[in-house]
């Protein structure tokens, strides 16, 4: 096996030659490829992992994997790898991935940005958004605050400097830890909080951010609901035009097996689904049911909960965000298409029920020696450090400590990292187990005399999703029904019936009421599709089927044409 540990994070080198290594210990597993290139020339590298022995991939139903399009986001691209490493000790081990990978097949993209998280992995890390490419202009910024390590240690943490203006000041119980000032509040002692950095044109009085130079965000420029730059900050001069994106659409699009997607990003410990933009009344019913039932069993699996990013994850009440990777799967293909947000430490250190984004704006204080508490006592102290003394180049004495971004917040502390991935492995493998299955039911050539016969073919779909997937898939004309061909040798000819006919889109079980009532009772065989023909075959011979559908897979069949006379 590949010599892969999940207790660290690898950067691009090491993670193109872990995926090669599993390319070359599993060849009729797992082909590598790119699918495309860069702004600095990296190729985007893809897994596809199925039973080749089975048929191909693109004949099989599909789930898409990805991680890491956000710079600094790099468990995402473990988690990937992950799931890759499972699939390939489960296969011929254990019996749900065996036939998941004998039925269906993974694309699994560990690292869309991988230029950005070079950046965010180098020994003095540099933090960006996504794309190293500048944007949205080509020059460098002038002046302001520059986040970054000043005092040599590897850690970029928070200054705080007295100020009897500042918002700040010392907890009542725990010195180490600052409070918001009170409204009417004064005559203290208070602070002025920071980020870690040196200052650039410092005119001795203001303190800004110093503007990235590279200010794009990969996961604003997808086509739907894509905007511009004055209402989408970061989105790109228009959809797809950055090659990472570009590539990713491209070859999702190009592949008409997949069903669903999942992208991983962090932080929040929360499972997001469509939609960002609008709210669920504006769903197909059936879609959101469906979004729910599998949510609710990412939850089951993986402990974390699923929610709406309309209604339960939106950065601000009166914003929302467009152009990004789940949204467009599912409004523009039709797709169960997924965000999750790895790695919690308000979870970690015990909190529970508060509000994803608002928590950060408005808790109470005894969350503060909560998560104070967790980081003394399970990551030695390293996630909040204990303010010291330092002289800095533009501001004279400040004290530097408070939150280690890096290590406790923006992806789990390696330590903590195999655990809180492991999960979404068996998940992503129960989803596709859930897709639509086209499977042969039933196949006869029945003599009719004469040398016709009756050429008859039933299909049906066992997967639990319907073959269309969604109902927005059909909304948007992005799904045929199951196509059947039937091809004929040299001296047989066909009397009745097409050479080729679409015979329409098979149900699954995911309708089906949770109990046995007349409400929900029917006798319907919606799951299956029947097609006959008559041919003339006057010295025998077989004819061969084939029923595809791109969302559910393929059945071939060989009839041979035999009189049943003795």
């Amino acid at each position: 096996m590949p010599d892969i540990h999940f207790d660290r994070y690898y950067r691009y080198t090491d993670l193109t030659a872990l995926l090669q290594a599993y390319a070359a210990e599993f060849p009729a597993l797992i082909h590598v490829e790119s699918i495309g290139t860069s702004y600095e020339g990296r190729d985007i590298w893809l897994a596809t992992v199925t039973d080749t022995s089975t048929g191909t991939a693109a004949d099989k139903p599909a789930l898409w994997v990805d991680g890491n399009i956000h710079a600094s986001e790099v468990s995402p691209s473990s988690a990937c790898l992950y799931l890759l490493d499972k699939l390939t000790r489960g296969f011929g081990n254990d019996a749900d991935i065996t036939r998941c990978l004998q039925t269906r097949a993974f694309y699994i993209c560990p690292r869309i940005s991988p230029d950005g998280a070079e950046w965010a992995l180098a020994d003095k890390p540099k933090i960006i958004r996504s794309s190293t490419r500048p944007y949205p202009y080509d020059e460098e910024p002038l002046g302001g605050l520059i986040n970054e390590d000043i005092d040599g240690d590897g850690r970029m943490l928070m200054m705080r400097v007295i100020d009897p203006n500042g918002n700040w000041k010392l907890h009542p119980d725990e010195p180490r830890l600052l409070v918001r000032r009170d409204p009417t509040e004064t005559g203290g002692t208070y602070y002025r909080v920071l980020p870690e950095g040196t200052i650039e044109d410092y005119d001795g009085v203001t303190i800004f951010p110093k503007v990235r130079k590279e200010r794009l965000d990969l996961n604003r420029n997808f086509p739907s609901h894509w905007r511009q730059e004055n209402e989408q900050p970061g989105a790109g001069l228009y959809p797809t035009s950055e090659p990472e994106v570009r590539a990713v659409v491209d070859f999702i699009a190009r592949h008409a097996n997949l069903i669903g997607a999942v992208t991983f990003h962090t932080w929040s410990g929360v499972i997001l689904r469509p939609y960002g933009t609008q709210s669920d009344d504006n769903f197909p019913v059936e879609d959101l049911w469906t979004f729910q039932k599998i949510g609710e069993k990412g939850t089951e699996i993986t402990g974390y909960p699923t929610i709406s990013v309309f209604h339960d994850f939106k950065y601000h009440p009166k914003e929302v965000i467009t152009g990004v990777f789940d949204d467009w799967a599912y409004d523009h293909l039709g797709l169960f298409a997924w965000t999750v947000e790895l790695w919690s430490p308000q979870r970690q250190a015990g909190i529970t029920g508060y509000k994803f984004i608002e928590w950060f704006r408005e808790h109470p204080h005894e969350d503060d020696l909560t998560m104070l508490k967790w980081s003394d006592e399970k990551l030695g102290g390293q996630g909040y450090v204990t303010w010291y003394p330092f002289e800095h180049p533009q501001l004279g004495g400040v004290e530097l400590g408070g939150w280690n971004m890096q290590y406790a917040w923006r992806n789990p502390p390696p330590q903590f990292l195999e655990a809180e991935i492991a999960p979404f492995a068996d998940w992503c493998v129960w989803h596709l187990l859930a897709s639509p299955r086209l499977e042969l039911y039933e196949a006869t050539a029945t003599p009719l005399g004469g040398g016709n016969y009756q050429v008859r073919v039933v299909v049906h779909n066992t997967g639990w999703l319907p073959s269309n997937v969604t109902k927005k898939a059909l909304e948007k004309k992005v799904v045929r029904g199951v196509v059947c061909e039937i091809a004929l040798p040299d001296g047989v000819t066909l009397k009745s019936g097409r050479v080729r006919e679409e015979l329409g889109q098979l149900d699954g079980r995911a309708y089906t009421a949770s109990g046995l009532t007349p409400w929900g009772l029917s006798a319907a065989t919606a799951d299956r599709a029947k097609i006959e023909w008559v041919v003339h075959a006057p010295d025998g011979g077989a004819v061969n089927v084939v029923a595809r559908h791109e969302r559910a897979g393929v059945v071939r069949v060989t009839l041979e044409l035999k009189d049943r006379k003795v």
